[in-house]
């Protein structure tokens, strides 16, 4: 039994009379060796099981902590006569965290999205039963407030449409071969516009090309530049530079001179609505997913993301892209990494806030 079992990648075990007497790698791996020749009851410690186990039935139960506080284990009892029983551990933490982030999902986008809809909606309603023209400055002011927040609203659904976008096509790597260095030119100009384009320092001295989608590539240097132009120093300018890294691999950096971000909420700066500063973000236009859109583009494109900040001195966000490969080169693996710099340079400049 012990030699059928022990290369399985499933946590097994076998109970003889309620003592463990066989266990596979996999499960002395996450339970220790000292775990044989225990009272089963003893070793996992749950009244679920426990009960299953005194009851000596077939049948399942849910074991959490085994492991760490938010494993969540499903514990499967297979009695084979009155004195054996096999053990079998399923890990439903992936599971349970992926229903979590939806759930945590569907109810951060319903907030959103009421914000603004409530605004328009009650200007809207004050202005129908307003006797005033809407040529006077109140009826002017909220009528500017409904556009304003009816922007916002199409900036949200537009950013939520690609997000949905760029996780449905995670796994297909894209294929046309683009020139990286046109490309950001022109979509860091696009995000400037006129208004903002005199603080844009562009530094593309590396033509590389990369394979990539179009689309995708673009908006991840629109958010990245419209990110740095808005929450840096409304007087510093915004490098945004191309240079070859080790590898072959195209580094695009962004950096910004402003206020800096809090060590505590680097680690979530790609989480989608997490603000540093919400009031800020939403008076600004902040959508709360431009780092989360970022962060899904760099890895369908297996490429890897840092932001490094330091407070009072600002942020550089790089991407590393695969540049020049073959199309029978085997894809490398993304990599995300979020650091704190220990610098204050001028090349590691930061941004208050990410959107």
């Amino acid at each position: 039994m012990q030699q059928v079992i022990e290369n399985f990648t499933t946590p097994l075990l076998v109970t003889q009379s309620g003592t463990i007497s066989i266990a596979n790698r996999a499960a002395r791996r996450i339970l220790g060796q000292h775990m044989i020749g225990q009272d089963a009851r003893v070793a996992f410690r749950q009244p679920e099981a426990i009960q299953l186990l005194s009851d000596k039935r077939e049948g399942q139960a849910i074991v959490r902590g085994l492991v760490r506080r938010q494993d969540i284990w499903e514990f499967n009892q297979h009695v084979v006569d009155k004195d054996l029983a096999v053990l079998e551990l399923v890990n439903q933490t992936a599971e349970a965290d992926l229903s979590r982030a939806h759930t945590d999902f569907v109810a951060n986008a319903s907030h959103e999205l009421r914000t603004p809809l409530a605004a328009i909606l009650g200007y809207v309603e004050t202005l129908s039963d307003s006797s005033d023209s809407l040529d006077s400055p109140t009826a002017q002011k909220f009528l500017g407030t409904i556009n304003r927040e009816a922007q916002r609203l199409q900036s949200l659904i537009s950013d939520l449409m690609s997000l949905s976008r760029v996780e449905a096509e995670k796994h297909d790597l894209p294929t046309e071969e683009l020139d990286f260095k046109t490309l950001i030119e022109r979509a860091a100009r696009d995000a400037a516009g006129p208004n903002r384009a005199e603080r844009l320092d562009l530094a593309l001295d590396y033509p590389a090309t990369v394979r990539g989608d179009r689309q995708q590539l673009e908006q991840l240097v629109r958010n990245l530049v419209d990110n740095a132009l808005k929450y840096g120093e409304a007087d510093a300018n915004v490098r945004v530079e191309l240079a070859e890294a080790r590898d072959k691999h195209a580094r695009l950096s962004v950096i910004d001179k402003g206020e800096g971000i809090a060590p505590e909420n680097i680690p979530h700066l790609t989480r989608r609505f997490y603000r540093t500063d919400p009031g800020r973000s939403r008076a600004s236009g902040g959508t709360g997913l431009g780092l989360a859109i970022v962060k899904h583009i760099v890895e369908r494109h297996r490429g890897r993301l840092d932001i490094e900040s330091a407070l009072g001195t600002g942020t550089s966000v790089t991407v590393r892209l695969p540049a020049n490969t073959q199309a029978d080169d085997e894809p490398e693996k993304p990599s995300i990494s979020i650091a704190k710099s220990e610098s204050t340079t001028d090349t590691s400049t930061a941004t208050p806030e990410m959107s």
